[in-house]
């Protein structure tokens, strides 16, 4: 078994110019692994925290001190990892060591040792059964955290290729799409500048129900049927503007603040109005009835919790007992290692809770979460549509089709 015999971190640069952690590991003298830390901008506050007192340096700073402890593990097994980070930090956050530290370390560690394996990564974290791939959920349009003043309040708008036979086909209707979305707005607004969000998502001038209604022209004048070869989803991000103060939803830019039963019912009237298969965070991240019954009230929708479940099983935990979501996000990173992901991961499919595989914002070249999709039976995978660190993760994808074990698109729209 491969052995790590060397390890260095750095400081280096995410895809918002913010400073991160990126660590390299050798195993057995030769095969290196590399990873480097995203970071969030629409942040639960149960995630893991990304650095020691919100200082890279004073991460950096802890992990030389610690670098000794990892020499001479076996590094294709995350849980040893995970049990030497836990001995340098017993914190429930990764708030001694950092997050980003944890992330960093597990996933060079599995790099290194797929190299040295010879094995794709996806197969060394789940040696069998039936691999399929993700359909990539395509953030076209955006606003919220990830956009500017004057764009919608919710946080991104998505597309599913929900017809697509391949993996291939599917990237390219997302980027079609993405295309014909560009020449509408430009039709509509003829100042508009080309502006785009963090993840590539187009940020024009238009409130939160104009926004929807060119998403779906983008696709039908692609040539699509919506809701049979494209179907819409959403990612609300209500936490960010949830008023806990007034218990309210406060959608500034668009002038309307609803209570906590007018956005039920306003996600459920968005769900049946455009036959959206897929909401992320529709309520704010404590209110697990609110989302049971978006939940009950629309089983072909895929009502997911981020911000609600960090990729933490424990919240998943809590999710069961109100029925909340049946989908959940995983970023590695909100859970620290990649052993607590896989752990979550587990947690969920066990409990028939669908996998959808999430970059972050601020993201790097790394093109892990590809494989780590594949390894957890992800039915989506969300990785933003353009840009060299979003379309990292779709090469893999495609990539991924040489190795000739994975068999055809994730069973998530027809089982």
């Amino acid at each position: 078994m491969p052995i790590i015999t060397d390890i260095k971190g750095r400081i280096v640069y995410n895809s918002r110019g913010s400073k991160t952690i990126e660590v390299d590991i050798l195993s057995d003298d030769k095969f290196l692994g590399r990873a480097c830390a995203p970071s969030g901008a629409s942040v639960g506050k149960h995630e893991a925290r990304s650095f020691k007192e919100n200082s890279p340096e004073k991460s950096l700073e802890e992990l030389n001190k610690n670098l000794s402890k990892f020499i001479g593990i076996e590094s294709q097994d995350p849980g040893s990892i995970y049990h030497i980070l836990k001995n340098i930090d017993n914190s429930e956050n990764y708030s001694i060591l950092g997050g980003s530290v944890a992330y960093a370390i597990s996933l060079a560690s599995v790099e290194s040792a797929s190299k040295a394996l010879e094995v794709p990564l996806f197969r060394l974290l789940r040696e069998s059964g039936d691999y399929k791939f993700p359909y990539p959920l395509g953030n076209i349009l955006g606003g919220g955290s990830h956009a500017g003043p004057g764009t919608p309040d919710i946080q991104e708008y998505l597309i599913c290729p929900i017809g697509a036979s391949n993996i291939i086909e599917a990237i390219e209707i997302n980027f079609k799409v993405h295309r014909q979305l560009k020449i509408i707005l430009e039709e509509q607004d003829k100042k508009f500048t080309y502006g785009r969000g963090d993840e590539g998502a187009w940020a024009p001038n238009l409130n939160n129900d104009q926004a929807l209604e060119v998403v779906e022209k983008a696709v039908s004048d692609s040539g699509y049927s919506s809701g049979n070869d494209v179907a819409i989803g959403i990612d609300f991000a209500s936490s960010s503007y949830w008023n806990e103060k007034n218990n309210s939803y406060d959608y500034a830019r668009q002038g309307i603040v609803r209570s906590s039963e007018e956005q039920i019912d306003f996600v459920n009237d968005l769900i049946d109005k455009y036959h959206l298969i897929y909401v992320e965070d529709p309520v704010h991240e404590e209110d697990f009835h609110g989302m049971s019954i978006i939940n009950k009230n629309n089983p072909r929708c895929l009502v997911t919790g981020d911000d609600m479940l960090v990729t933490n099983k424990n919240r998943v935990t809590e999710s069961l007992n109100y029925k909340s979501c049946s989908g959940a996000i995983l970023k590695v990173n909100q859970a620290g290692s990649l052993y607590d992901a896989m752990e979550f991961a587990n947690e969920c499919n066990k409990n028939d809770i669908k996998l959808i595989t999430s970059h972050r914002s601020g993201e790097s070249i790394d093109s892990h979460i590809a494989e780590i999709a594949i390894a957890t039976s992800s039915k989506l995978i969300k990785t933003g549509v353009i840009g060299g660190e979003r379309v990292a993760k779709l090469n893999q994808l495609v990539r991924l089709l040489e190795y000739g074990l994975i068999k055809g698109m994730s069973d998530v729209f027809t089982s």
